[in-house]
């Protein structure tokens, strides 16, 4: 079964093809309008998305070697996400299951981060924890077979990409803030300031940055625009510190109160190499597994909303195509 997946969730057009065996395509077209703006602009996406989406998925069907006809299933984000972006791709994806008379289904966009690792590795199987870190989600999620999932602990306020978003905003840095900050990070003195880590109630999953944001906008003011130039790289990783301690050791906690010996990240985030190395060394302490999705599986991309979809088409769960976008859907 060759399924064709699109993702237009938020900024990124995407289209992949998965075959049952391995990933014959994965395109992503990422929109660089939004960063004049220092964040995604929900009326240009959409209209980009229209723009892309068609020579996206031509460019994934030459990738693969396959002709339109030889689809078997469409796959497509319904949600989470931004409205207009979402309802640009489950059209297109409407139109093709018609037009082509192939089954398709809907499928959740974070559900896709989930399946982004599997990707990758044949050992990332079931029971496992997931750690979703993204400019739009953080969230713990247990995993004790595929299709089933429990929400262990959410943000309470910003994403932890959203946080970095932010956080780059108050150092002039440009956006996206994730891979400037990231960057900065390696030249800077993780003993420069010691920032607050929010860690909640002594047995919460939750997590919350919007503390860690204020102390950092806080110190900012405290020093001034002179000393601001001279510390970019000190505060960028004290910063970067504060986030991944509490990644790491809430996904650690949870890991051991669910009795699961295995991790994996997924989303944006997922990307920044200090955080997989810290999640590395301890699990490695733990005597437990981390897993992760190389950089282009770990953006939003259409190859892991076809993985996802294979599954349920796989086992005829197909959407109707009455469906509609849904931008606050959860598990």
């Amino acid at each position: 079964m060759n399924v064709l997946g699109i993702e237009t969730s938020c900024d990124d057009t995407s289209a992949g093809i998965f075959n049952g065996k391995k990933l014959l395509a994965n395109v992503i077209s990422t929109q660089i309008v939004h960063r004049r703006f220092g964040g995604v602009v929900p009326e240009l996406a959409s209209r980009a998305h229209i723009q892309l989406i068609n020579p996206v998925i031509e460019q994934a069907l030459e990738q693969s070697g396959l002709v339109k006809e030889a689809l078997n299933g469409i796959a497509v984000t319904y949600g989470p996400g931004l409205a207009g972006s979402l309802l640009v791709g489950l059209s297109v994806a409407k139109g093709l299951s018609l037009s082509l008379g192939v089954p398709m289904a809907a499928v959740n966009h974070l559900e896709g981060h989930i399946w982004a690792a599997s990707l990758a590795s044949s050992a990332v199987e079931p029971p496992f924890i997931v750690l979703i870190v993204s400019g739009g989600h953080t969230q713990l999620v247990k995993v004790a077979e595929w299709g089933e999932y429990q929400i262990l602990g959410r943000t309470q306020d910003d994403a932890a990409g959203e946080a970095f978003d932010k956080v780059a905003k108050m150092l002039n840095l440009g956006y996206p803030g994730g891979p400037v900050i990231e960057k900065l990070a390696r030249e800077g003195d993780a003993g420069y300031v010691r920032f607050p880590r929010a860690y909640l109630d002594k047995n919460s999953d939750d997590f919350s940055f919007s503390g860690l944001k204020t102390a950092v906008l806080n110190h900012i003011q405290s020093i001034g625009e002179m000393k601001l130039h001279d510390h970019l790289a000190d505060i960028a990783c004290c910063f970067q510190e504060a986030v991944i301690d509490v990644l790491v050791e809430k996904a650690i906690a949870a890991s051991g109160c669910a009795g699961i010996r295995r991790i994996v990240l997924g989303g944006g985030v997922a990307m920044n190499r200090a955080l997989q190395e810290h999640l590395s060394n301890r699990c490695r302490d733990e005597g437990m597994e981390a897993f992760w999705p190389p950089p282009e599986l770990c953006a939003d991309n259409g190859g892991m909303i076809a993985r996802t979809g294979y599954f349920y088409l796989q086992q005829n769960r197909t959407t109707p195509l009455s469906v509609s976008p849904n931008p606050s859907l959860n598990f």
